[in-house]
């Protein structure tokens, strides 16, 4: 049949893939004064919620730094946490819209700074 060597149909090829993820926050966005619904459907209880007025919305890479994004948020400000998840990255955080933008820009702050990430902007609605 003219197979060479590297073309012979008993040898296989394995393709190995990964992720390599970069050192980033990928989204940093604060919602001043959300509807009362977008609380419940956060899974946030929204008696309590409701009067803080804002929620702060982080997504980052490498996930596990999530962990280090909550522990600045709460320490930095006021905020409660909402949501965190070191598997996805994702960090919510509540409270007034001062809190929620201080903690934010702590996180950015520090990531960028001391950890060498690259930080988006801060959005907001």
């Amino acid at each position: 049949m003219g197979y060479t060597d590297n073309m012979s149909p008993e040898v296989k090829q394995r393709i190995v893939q990964e992720l390599v993820p970069g050192k980033q926050i990928s989204l940093a966005h604060i919602i001043a004064n959300p509807d009362k619904i977008l609380y419940t459907k956060l899974g946030l209880d929204p008696a309590i919620e409701y009067s803080r007025s804002a929620i702060g919305i982080l997504t980052i890479s490498p996930a596990e730094t999530a962990i280090i994004m909550a522990d600045i948020a709460i320490k930095s400000s006021g905020v409660d946490l909402g949501f965190v998840d070191r598997f996805s990255g994702s960090l919510i955080i509540t409270g007034t819209v001062s809190e929620v933008e201080a903690s934010v820009n702590a996180i950015l702050d520090y990531v960028g700074e001391k950890l060498g990430f690259a930080v988006c902007p801060v959005t907001r609605t």
